[in-house]
C-alpha cells in the first residue's frame, strides 16, 4: 500500500519510482478538476552516472524542499528518495471535496510505501532521520538547526567579555515553546469490487409422459348386441409429454456497504524544551551588599 503525506489538510505529497508514473498522476490530478498551478513536481536525479557522494546530494534536496514546510521526518526521507532518482508529486491549495480524490488518484498511479522503502534504505546502511542528521546541513530552515541555535548559549564555547566605557551588548533570553502539529497518515485503504461470476448449477424434475399404442388381436366369435357392425366409426387418441422448462430469478441475498466515520481523540506529546536562564552578580560594594540575583 503506497502512503500518502499531508502536513496540512489542504497540501497532499507522494514520492513516485519513475517520472512515466509522476506525470500520469498529475495529468488525472489535472483532468480531475485541480489546478495545474497546484500540482507540482520535483525530479530526482536523473543522472544514470554512479552517486559518488550521496551526502552531499541528500544535502541538496534536502535543502531545496525547505519551501514545502515539510516535517523534518518526511523532508528527510523524500530527499533520501530523490537522490535515488524518485520524482515527488506536492499538491498545494487542495480543496476539502477534493483530498480524497486525490489520494486516490496518487494511490493508483504507484505512490511508493515511504515506510516500507525506509526499511528497505536501511538494510542497505541508511541510518534515517535525527536531529544530528541535518545538524550540519548549514542554513537550512529545519528544525534541527533552530534548537542547535537555541543551545549554544549553554554550550562549552561560550565566552566572556569585559564592556568598554561608552559599549553595550546584551544576551537574549530565549525560551523555546513546544509546537504540537497534525499530518494525515495513510492507514489502508477498503475497497468493495462486485464482478458478475458464472457457475453450472442442476436440478431435478418430475416429467410425465402419455403414449399411444395401437393393439390388433384376431378373434372369431359370433357378432353381440354390443357390437356395431357395418357403420363408419373414427377413433382418436392424442399423446402428451411433459418437457421442463427454465426460468430464471434474480434475488438479493446479501447487501455489503461501507461507511466511513471520524472519532476524535486527545493524545499527549510530551518532550523537553530549553529556556536561557540568566544569573546576574552585582558586586558594588558602594552602599549595599554584594548580591547575586537569578532571573
Amino acid at each position: 500500500m503506497s502512503q500518502i503525506s499531508s502536513a496540512d489538510p489542504r497540501t497532499l505529497s507522494a514520492l513516485f519510482d519513475s517520472q512515466s508514473e509522476a506525470n500520469r498522476a498529475v495529468d488525472r490530478l489535472v483532468d480531475a478538476g485541480i489546478h495545474r498551478d497546484s500540482v507540482r513536481i520535483v525530479p530526482g536525479n536523473e543522472s544514470d552516472a554512479a552517486v559518488e557522494n550521496r551526502a552531499e546530494q541528500h544535502q541538496g534536496f534536502f535543502a531545496a524542499l525547505s519551501d514545502f514546510f515539510f516535517p523534518d521526518e518526511d523532508r528527510y526521507s523524500y530527499a533520501e528518495g530523490l537522490s535515488r532518482g524518485g520524482y515527488l508529486v506536492v499538491v498545494d491549495n487542495l480543496a476539502a471535496s477534493q483530498h480524497d480524490v486525490a489520494v486516490d488518484i496518487l494511490d493508483d498511479e504507484g505512490s511508493i510505501d515511504l515506510d516500507q522503502r525506509e526499511e528497505s534504505w536501511r538494510s542497505e546502511g541508511w541510518a534515517g532521520y535525527s536531529s544530528e542528521s541535518v545538524s550540519g546541513y548549514g542554513s537550512s530552515s529545519t528544525r534541527s538547526s533552530s534548537l542547535g541555535q537555541a543551545g549554544s548559549a549553554t554550550s562549552s564555547e561560550a565566552t566572556s567579555r569585559t564592556l568598554e566605557e561608552g559599549s553595550s551588548e546584551s544576551i537574549p533570553v530565549v525560551d523555546e515553546r513546544l509546537v504540537v502539529g497534525k499530518r494525515d497518515v495513510n492507514l489502508g485503504r477498503v475497497r468493495v469490487r462486485s464482478y458478475v461470476r458464472e457457475e453450472p448449477v442442476s436440478a431435478d424434475i418430475n416429467l410425465h409422459n402419455e403414449n399411444v399404442t395401437i393393439e390388433r388381436r384376431s378373434v372369431d366369435r359370433p357378432l353381440g348386441d354390443a357390437d356395431i357392425a357395418f357403420t363408419d366409426r373414427v377413433i382418436e387418441a392424442e399423446e402428451h409429454a411433459e418437457e421442463a422448462v427454465v426460468g430464471k430469478e434474480a434475488r438479493v441475498v446479501e447487501e455489503i456497504s461501507l461507511r466511513k466515520e471520524g472519532t476524535d481523540r486527545t493524545e499527549t506529546v510530551s518532550d523537553t524544551v530549553r529556556k536561557t536562564e540568566v544569573e546576574i552578580e552585582d558586586d558594588r560594594t558602594a552602599g549595599s551588599d554584594h548580591t547575586r540575583n537569578r532571573i
